[in-house]
């Protein structure tokens, strides 16, 4: 699959700590870059024009734009194997858009049920891949605000549940490892697994969201 060319005029400016290891809030603030990025390519591809405040904000710049790149490469493909699933994600909840508390509820028990069984480079790149449908769906229903919602609320999980596993891996970088020289029907059984297990979760969010709709 083609390389996606790098996001613009939309990730935060992040300081470059690649070469060393990162602290707990630089992996987040790159954790939020990344996910801004990853968003706004999502919108640019769904036709879905809105006005951003942070529209000047300049694009990660040297290793965090590789990473940038290459999370968006593996999106493309694990959106790819099952189109269907990351699309209208509101709609497969179940829940109200205009709901601040809801959204981020409902955003937040998916993460969490996503890394029930622990944590891979596939279920990351599936959390973005489920932030930016999510996004999507927030700015088709006039609701453009929530996305810097569900961009804060990426960046709390990562602090809170990721950030650990990163640091072990010596930050975002690690990525990287996951295109380098690996045999591509391998990384698709990865991606599979990732999306199959997304699929499951949406079904028990569903059911743990119920009763509060």
């Amino acid at each position: 699959m083609e390389v996606l060319r790098r996001s613009s005029v939309f990730a935060a400016e992040v300081m470059e700590v690649f070469d060393r290891s990162p602290t707990d809030k630089e992996l987040v603030s790159q954790a939020k870059a990344l996910c801004r990025d990853y968003i706004n390519s999502r919108l640019v591809r769904a036709g879905v024009s809105w006005s951003k405040p942070d529209g000047n904000a300049p694009v990660p710049g040297g290793k965090l734009a590789e990473v940038s790149t290459i999370l968006l490469r593996l999106g493309d493909e694990l959106e790819y194997i099952r189109p269907n699933v990351y699309r209208n994600i509101a709609r497969q909840l179940n829940i109200s858009l205009h709901s601040e508390t809801v959204v981020t509820d409902a955003f937040l028990a998916v993460a969490a049920q996503i890394f029930t069984a622990g944590i891979t480079w596939g279920k990351v790149v599936s959390l973005y891949a489920v932030a930016a449908g999510l996004a999507v769906d927030c700015v088709r229903h006039a609701q453009p605000a929530m996305v810097h919602t569900i961009v804060d609320c990426l960046g709390e999980f990562v602090r809170k549940t990721l950030v650990t596993w990163l640091k072990r891996r010596g930050g975002w970088a690690d990525i990287t490892k996951c295109v380098v020289n690996t045999d591509p029907s391998l990384r698709s059984h990865w991606l599979v697994a990732a999306v199959c297990s997304f699929g499951h979760f949406l079904k028990a969010i569903f059911f743990v969201l119920l009763p509060e709709r």
